[in-house]
């Protein structure tokens, strides 16, 4: 993670600077001093659910919206059985916050995925706003513990797929306007193999300026450490396992979660059987990897439902949170870095990307580069 101080600015010429600082520790945002909120002496899931009211689960990625697009008819708040997510199962589950994903069939580029990010948008507002008793629009860390204190699930629009910006810094300003928090860097040109190239590096830095949190699950090698180098804020890998424990190409390897771990990123394990493994003691080992690996201040959780994916066995639904902390908690882990992992690291990264969006725009214009500037 680049350091503040090393700001310019940009104009067509940023993407030269290649000689950028090597990730830092991200020690800006410590954690907040933590109290014990449960009884060693209680049964594990006893001491889950305790650890959960008090520190909730920021979930990562959530595919309700697309899910709810299919839908005639629904009633989140009352419940409802078409879709794995509802208001009483997130209760149920202690989920305090929901990263909905605004990914896109991969068909869907140019033009037309601008027109289906803004309409993934309007949807959320839609669905959000129609279920004023259980769920609330948050753009920060701020408004995510606000909804929280009030009983609600905040809700966060983003991860989008990077091909929703038609390669234009405009349209990343505007689908920021509408809400939009967390992009993926992967289906473009200007993120790839090779890296980042100057383009890409300039929307990094755009994002940096408008509080967008880059999200570089599903990224080429290459394109995590560049972005690492170039982000003044910590970044997300919303859906990434251990690939020492599971070959899946979403999956990181362990020189890279090391390298996130450095840099203040949060890589937010999914549960999913593809990814993770059958079981509940599979996901907890690669969270047991993660945090080994990378630090308890680099792992969180990803519950990616509704997505089309499987799910391991007993993690059917977001209700099902408890039982996998207190898999974790029969696992010796720690009250505080349980904390951490369910909603302090997230916090912590939104906290990040505020901070850096206040600085950056007190040194910055909003750039007006093009990919045809800056890549030819």
């Amino acid at each position: 993670m680049a350091d503040l101080q090393d700001d310019l600015h940009t104009s067509t010429e940023a993407g030269e600077l290649d000689d950028l600082p090597v990730p830092s520790r991200a020690e800006a945002f410590p954690p907040e001093p933590y109290a014990p909120v449960s009884d060693p002496d209680d049964e594990p899931l006893a001491r889950a659910h305790a650890v959960l009211a008090a520190h909730p689960v920021a979930d990562g990625c959530s595919g309700l919206s697309r899910a709810l697009g299919r839908l005639p008819w629904y009633d989140l708040e009352l419940g409802e059985c078409s879709v794995d997510t509802d208001v009483p199962r997130l209760r149920e589950g202690h989920v305090g916050a929901l990263f909905w994903s605004l990914h896109l069939p991969d068909a869907v580029v140019g033009d037309r995925a601008v027109g289906a990010a803004l309409e993934q948008l309007d949807l959320v507002d839609s669905v959000v706003r129609t279920h004023p008793e259980g769920l609330r629009l948050a753009y920060d860390a701020g408004q995510t513990t606000d909804a929280r204190n009030c009983g609600r699930v905040a809700v966060v629009p983003g991860p989008a797929g990077a091909t929703a910006l038609g390669d234009s810094l405009g349209v990343l300003r505007s689908l920021h306007a509408l809400g939009l928090r967390a992009l993926t860097l992967t289906g473009v040109s200007w993120a790839g193999e090779a890296g980042l190239t100057r383009f890409g590096e300039e929307v990094v830095r755009e994002m940096n300026r408008l509080g967008v949190i880059a999200d570089l699950s599903g990224a080429c090698a290459e394109t995590v450490r560049r972005t690492l180098a170039v982000s003044k804020a910590p970044v997300l890998c919303t859906r990434s396992a251990a690939r020492a424990l599971r070959p899946h190409p979403a999956n990181l390897p362990d020189d890279l979660l090391i390298e996130l771990g450095a840099a203040g990123g949060v890589c937010m394990v999914p549960l999913t059987a593809e990814q993770t493994g059958p079981t509940v003691r599979d996901v907890a080992d690669h969270l047991d990897h993660v945090r080994t690996v990378a630090g308890p201040e680099c792992v969180g959780l990803s519950g990616t439902y509704d997505t089309g994916t499987a799910h391991p066995l007993e993690l059917g639904d977001p209700s099902c949170y408890p039982r996998l902390v207190a898999e974790l908690l029969r696992r010796d882990w720690a009250e505080p870095d349980v904390a951490l992992l369910t909603w302090g690291n997230v916090q912590r990264v939104l906290r990040g990307a505020a901070f850096t969006a206040r600085a950056a725009q007190q040194r910055r214009e909003p750039s007006r580069a093009t990919i045809a500037e800056l890549d030819g």
